[in-house]
């Protein structure tokens, strides 16, 4: 296929977009998503890059639309599962600070920017204007995968209430077993001191939260009934099981690390399959949800990038793909070019700290849709790969895979991704996390 066929196919079926930014995209301009989702309960947009600019405006641009227009009811992102209740609160009632639970209810410092702000404004005025909340939920293992601590601690804040001697019971055992998390848990990169603090333990401690952790799930599983006839809200009692069982999932990510290397058997990626579960709990409460994540975590084929992930993984889109058939939908994204914002541990960074830096991506790799999408003409596009022609078709099976900053992540992009939406240039986020990797976390005045 030549250059000239690509671009042929993509101005008659996918033309840019205005040359406006995402939020001034008109509705007109996306009505034909509409017919690309069809009735897809779930609709996943992933970032091929995190803390970028563009992505996360189109999050909030096609989920207004989503909500508007397909009657769409929930957004889900890469966030820890108990920690974002914070976010929905205030986005339902106004609970709290803004600030604070953006910071604090949106893991892997994915709060701290001024996009995750402008979401959850438009998501409030939604709620106040419409009655008809957007709810907002995480979908991933808490702490920025570094502990099961705070869902094990939300577990035990209900338990509290339904459970009081077993909740005495679990801080005493599980929590209280969490001690060797560091106390500075304020940098950028405080997952990593608090993973190797974890993985330092003996085995009889690792154990220990292990057995833990599952006799809290069971025991809430096994007492919802008598929770309910106490009075208890069948919601909390159900969203109490739910972060039981991420907390499990925590768990168990963080011991097959111990695992990793002596172990002869394949990798599981236990993460992403927690992430899918929690997926489906959504989708027991909510109409339709759109799920923003990794291009990595939301394509439908194992993840595979050479060097650093050597053995296919299994990834929340191939679950969701099985589970739901038709019903789950990815829109991928790429990029022509841009900057990145990035972060790398300094000589005099205390540990878990990190100093951010923004790089240029350079030149894409040839091997990518990245580049062939580039090369066949400027502009922000979305593209139903599922709609190209047969020579087109062929082309694109050639493609190795699309790049996440400098990497290529090797993938069948027909297979992984449904959609594609093409971002011309991309820039860093509005963060207010500053050069030294600290940030505010006041109320900004209004």
């Amino acid at each position: 296929m030549t250059r000239d066929a690509l671009a042929d196919w993509l101005n008659r079926t996918a033309p840019p977009f205005p040359d406006t930014a995402p939020e001034d995209v008109p509705d007109s301009s996306l009505e034909p998503l509409l017919d690309m989702i069809g009735s897809s309960r779930v609709v996943a947009l992933g970032e091929s890059m995190h803390r970028t600019h563009e992505f996360l405006a189109w999050r909030q641009r096609l989920l207004r639309f989503l909500v508007e227009r397909a009657g769409f009811t929930a957004l889900a992102i890469e966030s820890g599962f108990p920690e974002a209740e914070r976010v929905d609160r205030w986005v339902v009632a106004g609970e709290g600070g803004l600030r604070p639970a953006l910071d604090e209810g949106i893991t892997y410092h994915f709060g701290k920017c001024q996009e995750a702000l402008d979401l959850a404004v438009w998501m409030r005025e939604r709620s106040v204007t419409s009655g008809s909340p957007v709810r907002f939920y995480g979908v991933d293992i808490p702490d920025s995968a570094a502990s099961a601590l705070p869902a094990v601690t939300a577990a035990v804040d209900f338990l509290a209430v339904a459970d009081p001697e077993y909740a005495e019971h679990v801080r005493r055992t599980v929590i209280d077993a969490h001690d060797h998390l560091p106390s500075d848990r304020s940098g950028l990169a405080r997952a990593a001191p608090a993973i190797q603090s974890y993985l330092a333990l003996d085995d009889a401690r690792r154990q220990a939260i292990t057995a833990g952790t599952a006799g809290l799930v069971e025991r809430i599983r096994a007492r919802r009934t008598d929770y309910r006839a106490n009075g208890l809200a069948a919601d909390a009692i159900d969203r109490a099981v739910r972060t039981a069982e991420v907390a499990r999932g925590a768990d168990a990510f963080l011991a097959a690390m111990v695992e990793g290397p002596t172990r002869t058997w394949p990798a599981a990626n236990i993460r992403d399959s927690t992430m899918a579960d929690t997926v489906e709990w959504i989708l027991e409460r909510e109409e339709r949800l759109l799920l923003f994540a990794a291009n990595g975590h939301v394509r439908k084929t194992p993840y595979l990038a050479p060097p650093f992930v050597t053995e296919p993984l299994a990834t929340v889109g191939t679950h969701l793909s099985a589970r739901l058939g038709a019903d789950y939908t990815v829109i991928g994204t790429t990029f022509g070019g841009g900057e990145a914002w990035l972060h790398r541990p300094g000589p005099d960074d205390p540990p878990g700290h990190s100093t951010p830096f923004t790089a240029e991506i350079g030149t894409l790799r040839p091997d990518s849709l990245d580049r062939h999408l580039a090369e066949a003409g400027r502009g922000t596009r979305l593209i139903d790969l599922r709609s190209a022609p047969a020579e087109v078709a062929a082309s694109l099976d050639g493609v190795h895979g699309t790049h996440n900053g400098t990497e290529l992540e090797v993938a069948d992009v027909r297979a992984s991704f449904d959609l594609i939406l093409h971002v011309d240039r991309v820039s860093p986020w509005h963060t207010w996390i500053d050069a030294h990797g600290h940030w505010e976390t006041a109320e900004p005045v209004s």
